[in-house]
């Protein structure tokens, strides 16, 4: 009897609770690969109707199995910044926009984050949804290379050549985040203690990368991206930080060399990092003119700000002459528009004017505890063991990355939850038990 009922086959309940539960974030990032555009740039993106399962489906399994959700101090790092959200929802303009403010908030730095931290039991649900987020920017990169050659891309200087992947104009940088993430994510896996074909093919997808980085044409996100990039091989060592060294000047040659990304258009807008003060383009004018209205709403309300959702009602008050009425976007299946600047394209300054000092440090302070907690047991384990596995120098990446180009960028668009399970990666490294006790495999 004991035979025949080894040999029966699984229920169908049965065999779903033996799929690893971080499954549930991997479909969040799978369905940014769907295209979705709508008419009015806005609304949500069926990955974060998603994630909002992945979310419920967290706390049914905590229901369930009755265990303590989160250590003490992973619910402090993760529940701070709840404090400055409540006050800046309370000193919303309208009821609406607090609630719609504070969830969105909650959904990208706390809640989707902890999910992905309980989640994630070991090193093999990282390495699995690690390379799912590569997978996601190969697909989005491919689309966007083809975007470039084909100039059906978003319009550019009067051209349709800059890739967006299936984000469309309305998200121009979009596929320049996820592609970014990737070839951190990338990068990560490539530094780890994995066997040498899974590194090698990790290095070639960083490479393949570089391409549709470039023809995004987005300079926060190249800032960025070298700046982890390089972090993340100065926390490898010094023998590898020479050895990436020579392979990415080896592949700058062949990009440009071989396949000719080093066009003009490209030269110039590389050249425009550096044009900040003089004779900068209109683009870099309105984030300018923008962080100094920020900046008046802060020092105007410097505690609290002037509540969530409140940058675009308080916008005019405090901006310049010196300010466009909006951005053009064209192209990409898309016809033209003109899109209001809501938002100061600077996360730091977004938050100081909407959340004050109270929501910054309770932000800032969060995001920053993940870094040096992650930092922290990533020298840990050199320590230990010589070396620090592939998900430490992931998960630090993805900080480093994501605080750099907080200074460019902020949230907004599909793109944005892929922010959130990137903080939950981090979580996980740098607060999970799991990070400390799993061996190395």
């Amino acid at each position: 009897m004991t035979q025949v009922a080894h040999a029966l086959p699984l229920r169908p309940t049965a065999r779903l609770r033996r799929l690893p539960p971080v499954l549930a974030v991997v479909a969040v990032v799978a369905l940014l690969a769907l295209p979705f555009a709508p008419d009015d740039g806005g609304g949500a993106h069926p990955a974060d109707a998603v994630s909002a399962l992945a979310v419920l489906y967290c706390a049914l399994r905590l229901v369930r199995d009755r265990r303590r959700p989160l250590s003490r101090t992973a619910a402090t790092v993760l529940g701070l910044p709840v404090l400055g959200l409540a006050v800046a929802a309370v000193g919303a303009v309208s009821p609406g926009a607090g609630v719609a403010g504070l969830g969105r908030y909650l959904q990208v730095f706390v809640l989707v984050p902890a999910a992905v931290l309980l989640l994630v039991r070991d090193r093999a649900d990282v390495r699995l949804l690690t390379w799912s987020m590569v997978g996601l920017a190969l697909w989005q990169g491919a689309v966007g290379v083809h975007q470039y050659v084909t100039g059906t891309g978003a319009s550019y200087q009067g051209e349709t050549v800059r890739a967006v992947g299936t984000f469309g104009p309305q998200d121009v940088m979009g596929m320049a985040t996820v592609v970014s993430l990737g070839l951190v994510c990338a990068v990560g896996l490539a530094l780890g203690g994995t066997p040498s074909r899974h590194r090698l093919l990790a290095a070639g997808c960083a490479c393949a990368l570089l391409l549709p980085l470039a023809v995004s044409f987005s300079r926060g996100a190249w800032i960025a991206t070298a700046v982890t990039c390089a972090v993340q091989v100065l926390l490898a060592g010094a023998r590898r930080a020479l050895a990436v060294g020579a392979a990415v000047v080896a592949a700058a040659v062949v990009l440009v060399g071989g396949f000719g990304v080093g066009t003009a258009m490209l030269q110039e807008r590389v050249g425009s990092i550096t044009q900040v003060t003089d004779a900068p383009d209109q683009s870099v004018t309105d984030r300018y003119t923008m962080w100094a209205a920020a900046a008046g709403m802060w020092r105007e309300r410097p505690l609290t700000g002037v509540g969530l959702k409140g940058f675009p009602e308080h916008r005019d008050a405090h901006a310049s002459l010196a300010l466009s009425s909006g951005s053009e976007t064209d192209g990409a299946g898309a016809g033209y528009r003109r899109q209001p600047l809501l938002s100061p394209h600077n996360m730091y300054l977004l938050v100081l004017a909407e959340q004050g000092l109270i929501g910054l440090l309770c932000l800032a302070g969060s995001w920053l505890a993940l870094l040096v907690l992650g930092l922290r047991r990533l020298r840990a384990a050199r320590r230990a063991r010589g070396s620090a596995p592939d998900c430490a120098f992931v998960a630090c990446g993805l900080m480093v990355w994501q605080l750099t180009d907080f200074a460019y960028a902020d949230i907004g668009g599909p793109s944005t939850v892929l922010t959130a399970v990137c903080f939950g990666l981090a979580a996980w490294w740098a607060l999970a038990s799991a990070a400390r006790e799993v061996p190395e495999r």
